[in-house]
């Protein structure tokens, strides 16, 4: 990583941020001597910006209105775009844990193959599609979109496309690495 935090910076960030569940998790890792995940290391450094990150999660992810198989293939198109290890290895990581897909980038390059519902598969076509060009998706697709999705829906899909994007750029800028930290852990 290329910036480097301190124990008490991160201890001084958990302490801004402890009435939040978004991190119980990395709090624990911490108290036990051991790091939290890089991205929350790097994030520590500015604890206004990880208590928003915590903030996305109570509205988007995991929570929101979409069903997490969705926001999982969301992630994980994008983050294999983007060619982001950190995000990209973390979510294939998640999706296995959840059971939602043995093979997840064989699922979002082939999601038809891959026997995903249409409302998957629209999805990962539709984060290819903001990717490339987000000001000429196509009224034919985004009508198909709509007959799948309420806008509610469309409105969380095209903010957790936007803010992996961002995350991707975060990760990737800051050599942000994942070590596979989350492939055995029991995700809820």
């Amino acid at each position: 990583m290329r910036v480097t935090v301190t124990d008490p910076e991160i201890r001084d960030a958990f302490e801004k941020v402890k009435h939040m569940n978004a991190f119980e998790e990395s709090r624990a890792l911490f108290a036990e001597g051991k790091k939290p995940l890089e991205m929350i290391q790097a994030m520590c450094l500015h604890p206004e910006i990880l208590r928003c990150f915590g903030e996305w999660g109570k509205g988007v992810y995991p929570g929101g209105v979409l069903e997490r198989s969705i926001k999982e293939f969301i992630i994980l198109e994008a983050s294999r775009r983007n060619n982001c290890q950190f995000c990209r290895q973390s979510h294939i990581d998640f999706i296995r844990n959840l059971g939602i897909a043995t093979n997840p980038l064989k699922t979002v390059t082939d999601p038809v193959a891959a026997g995903r519902t249409e409302r998957e598969r629209l999805a990962i076509e539709y984060t290819g599609l903001v990717m490339k060009d987000s000001n000429n998706i196509p009224d034919e697709f985004f009508g198909r979109l709509k007959k799948n999705f309420s806008d509610p829906e469309i409105v969380e899909m095209t903010f957790t496309i936007g803010l992996i994007n961002l995350l991707n750029m975060f990760n990737n800028s800051l050599q942000v690495t994942y070590r596979g930290e989350c492939a055995l852990m029991p995700i809820a």
